[in-house]
């Protein structure tokens, strides 16, 4: 992972690098002087020694900051750069590809497995700095008694096969604990948005506390407990690692005469100096493994990876018109779309086709395909088969995002964005904001301040409104609205159908409506039904039908009421 990303500026890594062999080398230096001016029988104690000494120590200490502090500057520069290529990759993704990572992952993605690379790079500077200075020292070590060195280095290999096994122990259960951040993340999710259903039942509260909640939980505790034992072994083998290489060498010197006294106290001065870049070094390993870990869940999407770039990530160039903005008519040709490798539920095959400026209803049961219907009118479904016709041309691969840019929609599971924008990603024009404001009655309710709404949370139905506002402002040729009508009070979706629809159409809208108000169906100029996952347009007398039994419905509803 980490060569891929500082591949991306290798120039600034390099002048990290070589201020980082800078500061080991004064390291070694200081340890070399130590033994030249303070060890060495007659040599100079003079008061220039001791300034030239704490004159190498300022020398090292400044470098060594300035090392740590750009270094840090670079990672958390990479850090930023990898969170906003995949926010951009995600926001790039089809509705389909969203819905079949999961919203849970995604979040968990952003948050955990960002927040895992981070600590990372975090952590990267010293392990980068300890590495270098390490074997810098190792290698002065090494000059100055071979045989000594070799013993040392016998010592570290052991040492290092018991850690070895431990890396690999603790990389199993990081897997295991990032797994069970996924579970977690949905269980949250679910908790928020089902708290309603979870307050008013309190058995089903105890079953999700105690039966999904409680057992991610802990077998999230149990598998990070785990891990943080490796750690802690990890921790000790270090310390005990340093305390035994101490040991070594004054017994190589005392017991066995290898080497002099002076050479063993630089052993021993080095291995102390070396202990805190050391433990540095260990306490990074289990940080770079959840990187490593939640690196490769974060490739496993699959998503087009694109590289990164110096500068912040360019805003997606549109044009200022979709080419098919002047369209005459769209037609559906055999589309049909299913769900999973065996399509359970199938919508099409769908031969449909609307002309510009019409308004069209479309009714039908819970679960007869409507919906996706919606996704696929918008182009947020590509069909499995069959294709998209404008004005008798097919809709091409590439054409995709252009198609999508003639329609605006409020979904049934709309959401509410506080940017007035309209379809081009300009602000919108302050008139028609404060005109649509009072059309919708929400001018009272709240206000546009530098083209963003200030305030969205309000009752179902005036959120719808605010949908709606934020669709008519992006100025595009088609309008599909999912039950819109379903959450307003009824003097206002008489306003809605009588007044605002027809006031769209004129204005050259076509609009698209998915509705069950039967009461408003004489207004549109079509009406289709979607009838598991078949499309089929009423004709003049089943609309005829239709109008009669809605409207006797509506008698009787007021002669029951009188």
């Amino acid at each position: 992972m980490f060569p891929l990303l500082l591949s991306q500026r290798r120039l600034s890594f390099f002048g990290i690098i070589l201020l980082t062999l800078l500061s080991a080398s004064l390291g070694i230096g200081i340890l070399a002087f130590i033994r030249s001016a303070f060890l060495t029988p007659n040599s100079e104690t003079g008061s220039q020694v001791l300034f030239l000494f704490l004159g190498l120590v300022l020398a090292l200490m400044v470098v060594s900051a300035l090392t740590q502090i750009l270094l840090h500057h670079l990672g958390h520069r990479f850090v930023m750069d990898l969170r906003q290529d995949w926010v951009s990759q995600l926001l790039k993704l089809d509705l389909e590809q969203m819905q079949r990572i999961g919203s849970g992952r995604v979040l968990a993605l952003l948050n955990t497995d960002i927040r895992n690379i981070t600590i990372a790079f975090v952590h990267l500077p010293e392990l980068i700095h300890s590495l270098l200075l390490v074997s810098g020292i190792l290698c002065y070590l090494a000059y100055l008694s071979p045989a000594l060195f070799g013993v040392i280095i016998s010592t570290i290999a052991v040492i290092a096969l018991l850690g070895i096994t431990l890396v690999g122990r603790l990389s199993h259960y990081i897997t295991k604990v990032r797994h069970d951040e996924d579970l977690l993340q949905q269980d949250y999710q679910a908790m928020v948005s089902g708290k309603r259903e979870l307050t008013l039942n309190q058995s089903r509260a105890d079953a999700f506390f105690h039966q999904e909640l409680s057992e991610h939980a802990d077998s999230y505790r149990r598998n990070v407990t785990s891990a943080d034992s490796m750690v802690d072994l990890s921790n000790s083998l270090a310390n005990g690692l340093v305390l035994a290489m101490v040991g070594i060498s004054f017994y190589m010197s005392s017991a066995l005469g290898w080497v002099s006294a002076d050479i063993a106290a630089i052993y021993a001065l080095a291995i102390l100096f070396l202990r805190t870049p050391m433990m540095a070094a260990v306490s990074a390993v289990p940080v770079i493994i959840s990187a490593q870990v939640s690196y490769r869940n974060m490739l496993s999407l699959s998503l087009p990876k694109q590289p990164l770039s110096e500068e912040p990530l360019p805003k997606e160039s549109q044009p200022a018109k979709p080419s098919f903005s002047n369209f005459k008519r769209i037609t559906f040709k055999d589309m049909s779309y299913g769900y999973g490798e065996e399509q359970q539920f199938k919508v099409g095959p769908i031969n449909f086709e609307f002309n510009r400026g019409e308004l069209i209803f479309i009714i039908g049961g819970n679960g007869s395909g409507k919906s996706t219907f919606a996704n696929l009118l918008c182009g947020l479904y590509q069909p499995k088969s069959g294709q998209i016709l404008i004005d008798g041309q097919a809709l091409q691969p590439h054409q995709w995002s252009e198609y999508r840019q003639l329609f605006s929609a409020v979904f049934s599971d709309f959401h509410v964005f506080r940017q007035l924008i309209d379809g081009q990603g300009e602000n919108a024009d302050q008139a028609m904001i404060d005109t649509w404001l009072k059309r919708l009655k929400m001018d009272t309710k709240v206000s546009a301040e530098n083209h963003r709404l200030s305030a969205v949370d309000f009752s179902q139905g005036q959120k719808k409104r605010l949908a709606l506002l934020l669709a008519v402002l992006e100025k595009r040729d088609c309008l599909l609205l999912d039950e819109w009508a379903a959450d307003q009070d009824p003097q206002f979706r008489h306003f809605f159908y009588n007044q605002l629809l027809p006031l769209l159409t004129r204005e050259g809208k076509t609009i698209i409506a998915i509705t069950h108000d039967d009461h408003y169906f004489d207004g549109a100029d079509r009406i289709l039904k979607m009838d598991e996952g078949q499309l089929l347009e009423l004709n003049p007398a089943e609309r005829k039908a239709l109008n009669q039994v809605a409207h006797s419905t509506e008698e009787h509803a007021d002669l029951v009421i009188d």
